[in-house]
């Protein structure tokens, strides 16, 4: 069956954020008709071994030169596969059930014996991953959008998929002007907050008096748990990414702690770049550290879930510049700190302390302190140096009036 692609890309392309407006691919049947139609931006995040015993993360996206052989259009089914690169592929495999249709799996193949993407990489094999998407209930006419970032983290692949347009049916040789939102694009609806009356004092005249109502008050929030998270290269080595802290997340004007207990962590070390992946009951999060050989900082921030009513949300910002330390230390801050990280997403830390380099036998070195904690001090170190100069004044006056004393004694004798 004869099918070709069309593309259009605009890249600019950072050292771990794809910055364009996506790859954009038409598949067509023997007839020359579209039967697929995509459009879409995908960062993967690789954890590989090198020599050693150790680890490095290669960072690399959907390129513009991509094929869609292997590409199939069916009744009831259809895949896209985009072969990219020497030897790597990405393909999404669609189920059609009557009048909606749905994502069964992704499945990334890349090629270790690439070394532009995996220098020094101690295997030449080429690896397969699947994952599950949360691409459901898509009409059959429809196109399904999701501009929100989602994140599939895997053990070690991390596939971080946005501003997707994808319609796996298309009829009548022309793509449907109908779209299928993701939930995290779907706006949430703000309920009013309920009153509950008081009840009224009796009155003695023929008027009555309204009851005043009250507004029922927002529980808060206890400060959330501290978590302790690692990253190891293998089961049998130490860590080498290692963090604590207490999360409180804001999302969409709800705020939940994130709970460590019955959280897994996992992640990739590499020499430029760490990560740290967390997954709860309800949120996945991701941490992208980079390191510019001096110093280290948070770069990137991916959280994804839902909230306790059911709410789903996908938020991220991937330009950070936090929690800058030097390269061989540890970053803290224990003092509670928020973070705006996009308009409708708000990170809360408590008790932080983060090391995502340099980690030796599996413990945080010197640490250094955010600025919060660095005026906690300065208030007690200026009024014990206060403190300190009042007392060398008084014993200054002290010592003069004591000295004019003995001299009037003198003269008097």
């Amino acid at each position: 069956m004869y099918r070709y692609a069309s593309f259009v890309l605009f890249l600019a392309f950072g050292i771990a954020v794809q910055r364009s407006n996506g790859t954009e691919v038409t598949v067509k049947d023997d007839n020359d008709n579209i039967c697929l139609y995509a459009k879409l931006m995908v960062n993967f995040t690789v954890s590989y071994e090198v020599a050693g015993n150790t680890s490095a993360t290669g960072m690399f996206e959907l390129p513009v030169d991509v094929s869609t052989n292997g590409s199939t259009c069916k009744n009831t089914s259809s895949t896209l596969k985009l072969n990219f690169g020497p030897g790597h592929s990405w393909s999404v495999n669609f189920t059609a059930n009557g009048k909606m249709y749905h994502a069964d799996t992704i499945t990334l193949s890349y090629n270790l014996s690439d070394a532009t993407i995996f220098p020094n990489s101690a295997s030449n094999d080429t690896k397969v991953v699947t994952a599950e998407t949360q691409i459901t209930n898509v009409g059959i006419d429809t196109c399904y959008s999701c501009r929100s970032v989602d994140t599939i983290a895997g053990k070690s692949v991390n596939q971080t998929l946005w501003n997707v347009l994808i319609q796996a049916f298309v009829s009548n040789n022309s793509t449907s002007e109908n779209i299928t939102s993701c939930a995290a694009d779907v706006p949430v609806t703000t309920v009013a907050p309920t009153t509950r009356p008081t009840t009224a004092a009796p009155v003695t005249n023929s008027s009555t008096t309204a009851p005043t109502p009250t507004t029922t008050p927002t529980p808060t929030l206890p400060t959330p748990a501290t978590g302790r998270y690692d990253v190891k290269p293998d089961q049998n080595s130490t860590a080498c990414l290692i963090a604590e802290f207490g999360l409180r997340i804001g999302v969409k004007n709800v705020e939940m702690n994130f709970e460590p207990n019955g959280t897994t962590s996992s992640g990739s070390c590499g020499v430029d770049s760490s990560q740290l992946v967390l997954v709860s009951n309800a949120v996945t999060i991701t941490l992208t550290f980079l390191n510019d050989t001096k110093k280290f900082h948070l770069h990137a921030l991916n959280v994804t879930g839902k909230t306790s009513s059911g709410v789903a949300f996908s938020e991220a910002n991937t330009n950070l510049s936090l929690w800058e330390a030097a390269v061989g230390s540890s970053y803290m801050c224990n003092k509670e700190q928020n973070y705006t990280i996009t308009g409708l997403l708000t990170l809360y830390t408590f008790d932080l302390r983060v090391q995502p380099f340099g980690v030796n036998k599996g413990v945080f070195s010197t640490a250094e302190d955010c600025q919060a904690d660095a005026e906690s001090f300065i208030v007690p170190i200026a009024v014990g140096v206060a403190l300190l100069v009042l007392i060398l004044i008084v014993l200054l006056a002290y010592f003069i009036g004591r000295k004019r004393n003995m001299a009037s004694t003198y003269e008097s004798l």
